[in-house]
């Protein structure tokens, strides 16, 4: 069985200064109640890998406007204009990657992989600094693997052992996150008892999450 944690335990957990995944595309199927737990709690100078940082005051962009992020390493920025005041100013470090090299990074660094080779990007400015390699006459980018000290994802239903699943495009980025985070913290619709989830519709094994958000009691007017 997981141990299923309150948000503000789980924000508790994470040092100013880590590196997040944070699973989401524009807010959708990002795990919000613990980016307001980490809002609150004041976390400072993180390291956000994600797809992009939402909108002003919306998912991460919550994070954005509490001044808690240094870096961010996103396929864009363009929803949120207060990320891009942030990088003009020089307050945060903005890695903007290709969206399907930034999915196969994290794959990378989840499936053990030492990268992986993509033309997107070759001779732009997009290469800057990176590792060209040739094969059979053609050169490819070396795309080094993408690893956080914190994988922060949502999901559908999990169950109580942790195996997880996602609905829809809320699915996006949680699933290969749920690979590449040394500690994975899932926030969940709703825990469901183990045999719930039928083996076939597992997405993410319990193997590989470490921590349930324990979901909110109801309260009967």
């Amino acid at each position: 069985m997981k141990q299923a944690i309150s948000p503000q335990q789980a924000a508790e957990m994470v040092p100013d200064g880590a590196v997040l995944m944070i699973g989401g595309f524009m807010g959708v199927g990002s795990p919000h109640r613990i980016i307001d737990a980490l809002v609150a709690a004041g976390r400072k100078n993180l390291t956000v890998i994600a797809n992009d940082t939402g909108k002003p005051d919306f998912g991460i962009g919550r994070l954005i406007r509490a001044n808690a992020i240094a870096k961010v390493v996103a396929s864009h920025i363009g929803t949120n204009p207060e990320t891009q005041k942030g990088m003009i100013e020089g307050r945060i470090d903005v890695d903007l990657v290709p969206q399907g090299t930034l999915a196969e990074r994290i794959r990378a660094g989840g499936y053990g992989l030492g990268g992986v080779l993509t033309r997107t990007g070759l001779n732009t400015i997009a290469a800057k600094g990176q590792r060209v390699i040739e094969i059979d006459g053609e050169d490819w980018l070396l795309a080094t693997p993408l690893k956080a000290e914190f994988a922060l994802i949502h999901c559908d239903r999990a169950d109580f052992v942790g195996n997880l699943t996602y609905e829809l495009t809320a699915t996006n980025f949680n699933p290969v996150m749920a690979t590449a985070g040394a500690t994975v913290i899932a926030e969940s619709r709703e825990i469901v008892p183990v045999g719930l989830i039928s083996p076939d519709n597992v997405n993410t094994p319990g193997v590989l999450v470490d921590y349930l958000i324990r979901r909110e009691a109801h309260r009967v007017a």
